[in-house]
This record gives C-alpha cells, sequence and structure tokens, in this order.
C-alpha cells in the first residue's frame, strides 16, 4: 500500500491529527500539539492509526524491451512502471504489454538529492495497460470464426495444414514443425489413482547442422505461443534461467529476480545453443 494521509491520535487527550504524504520518504509527527495539551502543559505521544490513515494500493513493475527489436550491439533497456488503484495486479513476469502513461523524473530526498545535481532517475506513472498476448483461458471463440474452426476440424488434413503454418517461410522440416505443433497444442494433464501426475506438455530437442533455421523456428514459437522467452545458452547461467537475489530499491529487501524458465511459466522457454552452457548449470 502506498500511503497518502496519516492518521494519529494522542495517547493523552485523543485528539487525532492529519498528515498528507507527498514524497516518498517522510518524518512522522511525535508530539500532540493540541489546545488540549497545551492548556494541561503536557506533551502527549502521537501513534499511528492505520485504520483512519488512507491508502492507495501501489505496484511497481520493471520492463524489458523485446529482444527482437534490441538494436545489434545493444542490450535491453529497461524502465520501471508505477501502478495505482485498479491497474495493479493486472499484469504478471513474462507478460507482453502495450503501456502508455505519464514520464516523469523520480525526485530524491535526504542527502542522495544533494548529490545528484543535474540527474535523476525516471520512470512511467501509467495510465493504461493492454495485454499484447491473451492465454488460452482467456480467449473467446465469436461467431465470425465459429464456422471456420467447424470446418477446420472436418477437414482430415489438417494435422499438415496446422504444421506447415509454422513458420511459412521456411521451407521443408515438416516432421519438426509437427513436433512443435504438438508442444504448441499439448495435453491435459493426467492423475493416476496412486496420486502420480503425468504431465501433458513435452521437451524437445533440436539438433542439427548450423543454418538450417533452428533459431528462427524457435523465435517464431516464441512470437506464436501466449507466453514465449526465447535466451541463449551462450549467455545464460544456472542462475539466470531459474531465479537470482536481487535488491528491491523500492523497499531495500532482498527479492527473487525470476529468470527466463520463471518468466516462460505456464508458456514456452526456447534455449537456443544449449550445448554452449557450462555442465555446472
Amino acid at each position: 500500500p502506498f500511503l497518502v494521509v496519516c492518521a494519529y491520535s494522542c495517547d493523552q487527550c485523543g485528539y487525532e491529527i492529519f498528515q498528507e504524504v507527498t514524497q516518498k520518504q517522510y518524518t512522522p509527527l511525535t508530539e500532540c500539539q493540541s489546545e488540549m495539551c497545551k492548556k494541561n502543559d503536557v506533551k502527549g505521544r502521537l501513534y499511528m492509526q492505520t485504520r483512519a490513515s488512507k491508502f492507495y494500493r501501489f505496484q511497481e513493475v520493471k520492463i524489458q524491451e523485446l529482444t527482437d527489436q534490441v538494436p545489434i550491439g545493444d542490450i535491453p533497456r529497461t524502465m520501471n512502471i508505477h501502478l495505482f488503484e485498479n491497474m495493479t495486479r493486472c499484469v504478471n513476469p513474462g507478460d507482453v504489454i502495450h503501456a502508455s502513461g505519464v514520464f516523469l523524473p523520480k525526485p530524491y530526498s535526504g542527502f542522495r538529492a544533494m548529490r545528484a545535481g543535474l540527474l535523476s532517475d525516471t520512470y512511467l506513472e501509467a495510465l493504461h495497460i493492454h495485454q499484447m498476448k491473451k492465454q488460452y483461458n482467456q480467449m473467446e471463440i465469436t461467431p465470425e470464426i465459429q464456422p471456420q474452426l467447424e470446418a477446420l476440424c472436418q477437414d482430415p488434413d489438417v494435422y499438415s495444414k496446422l504444421a506447415t503454418s509454422i513458420a511459412p517461410e521456411i521451407f521443408g522440416h515438416d516432421d519438426v514443425k509437427k513436433a512443435l505443433l504438438m508442444q504448441l497444442v499439448g495435453a491435459p494433464t493426467k492423475s493416476t489413482k496412486d496420486g502420480m501426475m503425468i504431465r501433458g506438455d513435452i521437451n524437445i530437442c533440436l539438433m542439427g547442422d548450423p543454418g538450417v533455421a533452428k533459431s528462427q523456428l524457435l523465435k517464431f514459437i516464441t512470437k506464436v505461443a501466449p507466453r514465449g522467452v526465447y535466451t541463449t545458452g551462450r549467455g545464460s547461467s544456472g542462475v539466470g534461467l531459474t531465479a537470482a537475489v536481487t535488491k528491491d530499491p523500492s523497499t531495500g529487501e532482498m527479492i527473487l529476480e525470476g529468470g527466463a524458465l520463471v518468466l516462460a511459466d505456464n508458456g514456452i522457454c526456447c534455449i537456443d545453443e544449449f550445448d554452449k552452457m557450462d555442465e555446472s548449470d
């Protein structure tokens, strides 16, 4: 929660005092200044009352530039986004979003403001966020596409047609495309009587000579899948694929920052050049 108005109550006279909070860091009030305490010549101590205080729902997220939009030789750029009230919890790690809002500088306070000078960090106060990809459970069958789906289900050659629609600019590789199609579609997860879970998704290892469009197939799969992450084994480590411990700049606490496998949860993670990774990772 983001504190907007802080309420205090005096332990001597019961007087309530409200303090408006306009910055990220503020100095709480400690001594009561009511007429009752001044008349009785006592120094009442103020205690914060959370019930009478006003809070906003607040969430700070960090977005990163897509890999296919990064210029050659550069690293992906990042930006912090501040979400308030109903816009909180509308995005999850790994989502592809389009955010619009007000680009603002982040004000410093205390000793850091004296050292900052003319430099300051920036953030985006979001006004609208649009999900670029929908999950499978969020997709709706409209009356316009209902006849097309029914006709496609009756087609005996639907399996080959769907497979050839994967990366159509790449000729051949029919068996590889069919395997990738099976991975995209998946199957229901089953559980046996003794409690063993049989997963419905599969893992695929593509091996071949250089220049046979293995990387292009992986990149196409990440674009088609509702949640897909593409990474390379050459620049990835075991920590980068799972999670790394970092420090949250907002709260100062240690947090877990998800890697490629975490961002691709309930989706597809494509790791190119898997043989270039260290054996320890």
